[in-house]
């Protein structure tokens, strides 16, 4: 198999052999039959450390990021919190840009600084700059493309090649992309991490994080973790994110050709300061977004001219787009960064501008999410 589309519906997900069923069916056990004392059925002891439902997702996520091995956690933050404990130890370095999700940032700032990790932000976008700012002591490059919410983009590539110029691992996350749109792996990344909540479950009904790297060192380190600090993710929220991820697809398509819309649509507005979407010619990162990726999402950030108080109004007035937390599912959300998902970084170099709005375009008719933006900015000027 070597479509995408197909391997995103076959990928790991082999008939029952039993009864012939044709999805394979959700393995809610806690514990497994063994034949004889450390005798074990096909490998199965305890659902912590493996559950053929989780083997199924951990094998399609490999899969469709072109790697060799899958993990799946019970959050995003609880794969990152796996991926950076694994590949980091007291003293180490790491290095994440200046644009990432709150919660990322508070994880390595407030629970893995205290335990001597040393963590530095930079403008990722600009090579350059990351060079300079790489340590003799950095472990970890941690780039996320496109960036929340700014969407900034990096170039996999470059900074990957200057990443193991100084041995060191190269993290992509690709929530905002999926892997439907964007390889990390292949650009020469070490490892992708994913919110499985977002976009591969792509339905706002299931919390999820997962993994996927070629580098059998790497997914030893993280799975021990996966297994020894147990958070992994349960059969059921499994199955949906398999669910989810069988029209990822044909969704990513549909979110892209309704976010180009929106983002044209707020272009030209008189209230409108800067719109920030890599589909745009005029955005910095459009040339290095068009090579590495395939479509340019779903995700659409912009600034107001009238401040804070603006982009509150704005927020509020939006009726297709619900005001929400999140993003990546099939209805259309709209967010404000600085009091919403980015308030813990607040006062931090990462601080989001009070009159950004980020919306998350759904998969609802182009025309219906057009007006309802239409009608949201005539609020400002009225």
């Amino acid at each position: 198999m070597t479509g995408f589309a197909t391997r995103a519906i076959h990928a790991g997900q082999e008939f029952d052999p039993t009864t012939g069923a044709v999805i394979p069916p959700v393995y809610q056990t806690s514990t497994f039959v063994q034949e004889h004392v450390g005798g074990l059925r096909k490998g199965y002891e305890y659902a912590r450390g493996t559950n053929p439902t989780r083997d199924a997702l951990q094998t399609l996520i490999a899969d469709l990021e072109g790697g060799s091995h899958g993990l799946s956690f019970a959050y995003g933050l609880a794969a990152e919190d796996a991926v950076l404990r694994g590949l980091l130890r007291p003293g180490d370095h790491v290095l994440m840009g200046n644009d990432v999700y709150g919660g990322t940032h508070r994880l390595a700032n407030r629970i893995l600084a205290p335990w001597g990790v040393q963590l530095s932000t930079v403008e990722m976008s600009d090579v350059d700059a990351v060079a300079e700012a790489i340590r003799p002591e950095t472990r970890v490059l941690w780039l996320e493309t496109p960036s929340n919410p700014l969407m900034k983009i990096t170039d996999i590539e470059a900074v990957a090649v200057l990443g193991h110029e100084h041995d060191t691992t190269v993290v992509v996350d690709n929530t905002f992309a999926s892997p439907a749109l964007q390889t990390p792996l292949a650009l020469g990344a070490d490892l992708v991490v994913h919110s499985a909540t977002k976009y591969l479950g792509g339905h706002s009904d299931v919390l999820g994080g997962l993994v996927a790297t070629s580098d059998a060192r790497i997914a030893e380190q993280v799975g021990f973790l996966q297994f020894a600090a147990g958070g992994v993710s349960a059969p059921w929220e499994v199955f949906l994110t398999i669910r989810g991820i069988k029209t990822l697809q044909i969704r990513m398509a549909r979110h892209s050709d309704n976010a180009e819309a929106v983002a044209k649509e707020l272009v030209d507005h008189p209230a409108v300061e800067a719109v920030y979407y890599p589909g745009l010619p005029e955005h910095p990162g459009h040339e290095v977004a068009a090579r590495q990726m395939r479509r340019f999402g779903g995700m659409v950030s912009f600034a107001l001219r009238g401040g804070a108080p603006a982009a509150r109004i704005f927020a509020e007035s939006t009726s297709v787009f619900q005001l929400a937390e999140s993003l990546g599912g099939v209805e259309s959300l709209v967010n404000y960064p600085a009091e919403m998902t980015h308030a813990s970084v607040r006062g931090t170099e990462l601080e989001v501008p009070d009159n950004i709005i980020r919306l998350s375009v759904g998969i609802e008719d182009p025309d219906d999410l057009v007006a309802d933006v239409q009608t949201a900015l005539r609020r400002l000027t009225s």
